[in-house]
């Protein structure tokens, strides 16, 4: 069975099930999941199903994980088999085209073209969202330093500051995003410093709001939730540090408490696009 991800102890795991790639249905769960911040979701995606075997098969592993399904399955059968199946296995599974697409069926007066993937068009637009997700990756926490200078957008901050998050969601606007973890034990890159300074976007948080994100990332990895990460000490000591680097930097810094990935975009996007 095609099931992408899955790793490490989570709050909820969630099965994306798709007869396309899956990334309207992801990029709707995480939206959902941002709701409930700082409670962790493990997003599995089922993508290019074409078959209700394999339909069965997820079904099977969201029962036995006690999982919830989301899935946007364009073919009608498929679809119609996975809400006979959930609802008869008493598995939780959200339908997210199904209702809209016979709303506009009957709309319009004419029939969908049941074809998967449509909204993925291999056009010029596409592939620069694929290649700045590619970037993302390749240049997430600094990995490779020489991203930062072929960065449209370099985030900075502290661990558990959402950097990871907002590089994807960002490439998803297709913005190439480098971000660089400050660590007072580590040695800043030094391409940092020769960026121009609209380029950079510092990233801060409440210590408080920060503690509580760092315990609950602990106690998902299995850790105690007292160890120096999540200090109250520790999180003060790295955030005055961060200030002093963004301070050089002199970059724009957005506090990211309390604030949605989408919300914290949206002020990064403002702010480069200036």
């Amino acid at each position: 069975m095609p099931v992408e991800g899955g790793s490490g102890r989570s709050d909820i795991i969630i099965y994306v099930v798709s007869d396309s790639a899956g990334d309207t249905g992801e990029v709707v769960v995480r939206a959902a999941v941002a709701q409930f911040h700082p409670a962790y979701a493990d997003v599995r995606r089922a993508p290019f199903v074409q078959d209700e075997g394999t339909i069965e098969r997820v079904l099977i592993r969201a029962l036995s994980e006690n999982a919830v399904i989301l899935y946007t399955l364009v073919i009608p059968r498929l679809r119609e088999y996975m809400a006979m199946r959930a609802e008869e296995m008493n598995v939780q599974a959200v339908d997210l085209l199904g209702p809209l697409i016979e709303s506009l069926e009957r709309q319009t007066g004419s029939k969908s073209r049941q074809e998967p993937g449509l909204n993925h068009v291999l056009d010029a637009d596409y592939f620069r969202k694929v290649e700045a997700v590619e970037f993302a990756v390749k240049y997430d926490d600094a990995k490779d330093p020489t991203g930062i200078l072929k960065a449209d957008i370099v985030l900075v901050g502290v661990s558990r500051t959402s950097k990871t998050p907002l590089s994807m969601y960002l490439a998803h606007k297709t913005y190439k995003v480098a971000n660089v973890p400050l660590v007072p034990e580590l040695k800043l890159p030094p391409e940092l410093f020769k960026l121009p300074k609209s380029k950079i976007v510092g990233l801060t948080i409440g210590t408080h709001y920060l503690n509580i994100i760092r315990k609950e990332r602990l106690k998902a990895l299995g850790l105690p939730d007292n160890a120096s990460y999540a200090t109250t000490t520790r999180i003060e000591y790295e955030l005055e540090y961060a200030e002093s680097v963004m301070k050089q930097l002199g970059c724009v810094v957005i506090d990211v408490s309390h604030k949605a990935v989408e919300e914290t975009a949206s002020l990064i996007l403002e702010t480069v696009r200036g």
